[in-house]
């Protein structure tokens, strides 16, 4: 009895530790495991036996595979080309928004999908003049409701896969799960952008609020005959209102154009002078077409970004600089690096990067090779140099390799080929031994938290089972929704683990609720073991109502503005709606 009352209080001490953020999410979870091992509950075995389980483990293989992409840029390119623009109706840009990043979400983890797409979506809609916090959350959404679509496509499948392997017994296939969550995620893209668009909030992020007083750049960018709005008028090609950037300036033919009106055409070999915020600038050139400096090192459609970074560094009241022209100082020589940009506090400098006469505390916008803050860091010539934006970049060759990859993986892990672990590893270390991601940066794509998070889980289970706890609850499960039959337990389950996402992460909610459905399925000969594990992993993943509950959830949050109420206006009616549907459709394949 004791083992009884203690497991209760501490899943109690974490759930609520857990909702109120009071430590770190995996700390919390991992704290609540020795607890379980201090009071007997589950010996030392059990405890870390976890921390070896196939799904935990492939799970980390799989941020590496998924950083790899992201660094690739494979398909950052795919999605800027679905975007469209301002000029498709409001549901018509959900869809293109929504679709491509759920199908991606099928198959990469959805962490890393959703951070290289923040800036990306921010940028899309800075320039079409379109609130930001319209298109995050869908954003966050859909990578949420691409990963309930196979195996691999979140964490969450993973963790109850392992826990079903963990307790003998057969885990899911790679698209066992997928006949249910592809309506899934139809009907919930659907539901957003014919009807959840109004829930959502239209509200300016930051850096908009800021206006006037965020810092500007200058950069000037030369026309190419690859420019896909050539001949085309400055209103046409979309440059006359470009959120944080400002056209002041086209040369041509040695003469200057300014102000720059609307329906002046763009020609080949145009000089376009801009100024804006660091992060519009570095996504400017890398428009097709449009090109900065004739330079391969330095090419930044061919950038590898394993070996260049962005730095802005502020010229000192001392430095050699002063006085002359960025031509005229060999800045590019000298340094190993190429000046993108350059902010003059106060002062728009409306003058062609070459020609800028450097002075006292300007700020250079920088790509240099990594280590450049390092080695200039204590020069005379700057009073700071601090590293700038984190860029994801890699010449075309490596984005294909990283696709070949990826699609050798789902194809032997789907097809059965090998088993989804040997798969994940195996594409983890050919992404290295091709170059397309640094041994280095393959060590920082693994998010130690989540593993940790992940493998305490199992242990945590554990303590549920072994305690009489799960069973307890799962007995009081069947007891009040028995009556209803088979759909009246599953629904019990989805709403017990979706209302769990409320307060505690997906896959903390997914291992909580594991042992409480396994023994109802124990318990209950009229309750098939499958259909209830695809509930739960389905009632584990789809969590829209809180940003606590999901990563990408979190990752949105402040990157649109949000509140806490926002994700609960729209996340409680994709709860139940999604909900719903998950429900009918189970009960449909399994028990009509």
């Amino acid at each position: 009895m004791f083992e009884l009352y203690f497991t209760t209080a501490v899943i109690l001490f974490m759930m609520i530790a857990l909702a109120k953020e009071l430590f770190n999410p995996a700390g919390v979870v991992f704290t609540a495991l020795l607890l379980l091992i201090s009071g007997g509950v589950i010996s030392v075995d059990e405890a870390f036996h976890g921390f070896s389980n196939k799904g935990m483990l492939t799970v980390g293989f799989l941020f590496i595979v998924s950083a790899a992409l992201q660094s690739s840029g494979a398909f950052a390119g795919f999605i800027s080309s679905f975007l469209g623009s301002k000029k498709n109706s409001e549901s018509i840009r959900y869809f293109r928004l929504m679709l491509p990043v759920a199908g991606l979400s099928a198959f990469l983890n959805n962490t890393p999908i959703v951070a290289t797409l923040i800036p990306i979506v921010k940028s899309w809609a800075k320039k079409n003049n379109l609130p930001i916090s319209k298109y995050l959350i869908p954003l966050s959404y859909a990578a949420v409701l691409g990963g309930t679509t196979t195996l691999i496509g979140t964490s969450t499948n993973l963790v109850v896969h392992g826990l079903l392997i963990e307790n003998k017994m057969p885990g899911f296939s790679f698209f066992e799960i997928t006949a249910i969550g592809i309506p899934i995620a139809i009907f919930g893209i659907v539901f957003i952008a014919l009807l959840g668009k109004n829930l959502l909030p239209a509200r300016e992020d930051v850096i908009t609020q800021l206006g006037e007083s965020t810092r500007e750049f200058v950069v000037g960018l030369k026309v190419t005959e690859n420019y896909p709005h050539l001949n085309k008028t400055i209103k046409k090609a979309n440059l006359r209102r470009l959120q944080g950037l400002f056209l002041f300036q086209i040369e041509r033919d040695g003469k200057i154009i300014t102000p720059v009106n609307p329906q002046i055409t763009i020609r080949e070999n145009d000089r376009l002078f801009f100024t804006g915020l660091t992060s519009t600038i570095f996504q400017l050139q890398k428009t097709k077409g449009l090109q900065l400096i004739k330079d391969h090192e330095f090419d930044l459609k061919e950038l590898d970004s394993d070996k260049f970074k962005t730095y802005e560094a502020v010229l000192s009241n001392t430095s050699p600089l002063i006085g002359q022209t960025v031509r005229g100082s060999g800045f590019r020589t000298h340094f190993d690096a190429v000046i993108l940009a350059i902010h003059r506090s106060g002062e728009r400098i409306e003058k062609k990067i070459g020609d800028i006469t450097l002075k006292a505390n300007d700020t250079l916008f920088l790509l240099a090779r990594k280590g450049f803050g390092k080695r200039w860091y204590h020069s005379k010539n700057f009073s700071l140099v601090t590293s700038s934006l984190d860029i994801y970049s890699k010449p075309k060759r490596k984005g294909n390799y990283a696709l070949i990859i990826l699609s050798a993986m789902v194809f032997s892990a789907a097809t059965g080929l090998v088993p989804i672990i040997y798969a994940a590893a195996v594409a983890s270390v050919l992404m290295m031994l091709t170059g397309v991601i640094s041994a280095e940066d393959a060590k920082n794509a693994v998010n130690w938290d989540i593993l940790l998070l992940i493998a305490s889980s199992f242990g945590i289970a554990k303590g549920l089972a072994n305690s009489g706890l799960a069973t307890n609850l799962g007995t009081f499960l069947i007891d009040n929704l028995s009556f209803l039959g088979p759909i009246g337990i599953i629904s019990g389950i989805f709403i017990l683990t979706s209302a769990s996402t409320l307060f505690i992460t997906n896959n903390a909610a997914a291992a909580i609720v594991f042992p409480i459905a396994l023994s109802v399925v124990k318990t209950n000969p009229e309750i098939a073991l499958k259909p209830v594990m695809l509930i739960l992993a389905l009632g584990a993943s789809t969590c829209f109502a809180s940003p606590i509950g999901y990563q990408t959830n979190l990752m949105v949050y402040s990157a649109g503005n949000y509140r806490f109420k926002d994700f609960f206006k729209i996340g409680i009616f994709m709860n139940i709606f999604v909900g719903i549907t998950a429900i009918g459709l189970v009960y449909l394949l399994f028990y009509n």
